[in-house]
């Protein structure tokens, strides 16, 4: 057989390999049953953490008695140090230490690794009244710094600040532009680090049991992975062992034209 007949014939098995790869693995959700409704399991919201930064704000009818409680808001210019006028305004936050506590002022330390912010709100709000400082306190509580990174075999890899903090594996994957045709739908891994242990999490976006996964819901700072398929595995090995072919090519024309320069320049001198 040709070397022409031999390249075709690698062509049409790609191509076909492709399609075939099209049909089976790239449909989310192949099991799923239409008009069947499905509970939704109840999301608790994420915890905090050791170097997680909050925002705490205390609002009261009395503006003057709660600016004890808030930290400053701060002016800043895009681009530079702070500055005393800027552009943009930014609430100050509070890091959480490694021992999982907060300095608040007034009431002084807190320890709030493991609550939820909406614990955390009723913590210091019972605080508050039960030390007769604030009658009708309300607190809120926000992250600061929630985000979550997708690499791998999607169109736009990243690291991607969320706003909230409930954000799914499917909305982490839409902010990253979806798989490429490339991306191994039945297997995307969750990497999760939490309390000093990492746990990995496999999950298959064509099977509707993702949604029953512990890494369904994202927490803060987890990275989603995902794994190319095995077309684009021999395509990379094919494009690699080419190019190793051309560069040996190329050196080896390099090689032959300095022989060739040196022959000549022997025999002209004589």
């Amino acid at each position: 057989m040709s070397k022409r007949n031999l390249l075709f014939l690698w062509v049409l098995i790609q191509m076909t390999a492709t399609n075939c790869a099209t049909v089976k693995d790239i449909t989310y959700f192949q099991n799923r049953v239409i008009g069947k409704p499905e509970k939704i399991d109840r999301h608790a919201g994420i915890v905090i953490q050791p170097k997680d930064m909050l925002s705490i704000v205390v609002s009261s009818r009395n503006p003057e008695l709660v600016a004890m409680f808030n930290l400053p808001v701060i002016s800043y210019q895009a681009g530079s140090e702070i500055v005393n006028g800027g552009y943009n305004q930014r609430l100050m936050g509070y890091v959480v230490d490694n021992d999982g506590n907060i300095d608040f002022p007034v009431l002084g330390p807190l320890s709030v690794s493991g609550l939820t912010r909406w614990e955390l709100s009723e913590k210091i709000k019972d605080r508050l009244l039960g030390e007769g400082l604030l009658a009708d306190a309300v607190v809120t509580v926000e992250f600061l710094n929630f985000k979550v990174s997708v690499i791998g075999e999607v169109n736009s890899p990243g690291t991607y600040n969320i706003e909230g903090d409930k954000v799914t594996i499917l909305q982490a994957i839409s902010l990253a532009k979806d798989l490429t045709i490339f991306g191994e739908r039945g297997n995307v891994s969750v990497i999760r680090e939490r309390n000093g242990e990492r746990t990995i999490y496999q999950l298959d976006l064509c099977d509707v049991d993702m949604f029953s996964s512990p890494a369904y819901y994202l927490q803060q700072n987890d990275i989603v992975y995902v794994e190319p398929n095995k077309v684009r595995t021999r395509q990379s090995t094919t494009d690699d062992k080419a190019l190793r072919m051309t560069g040996i090519l190329v050196s080896s024309g390099s090689l032959a034209v300095s022989i060739a320069t040196l022959v000549t320049s022997i025999l002209l001198s004589r």
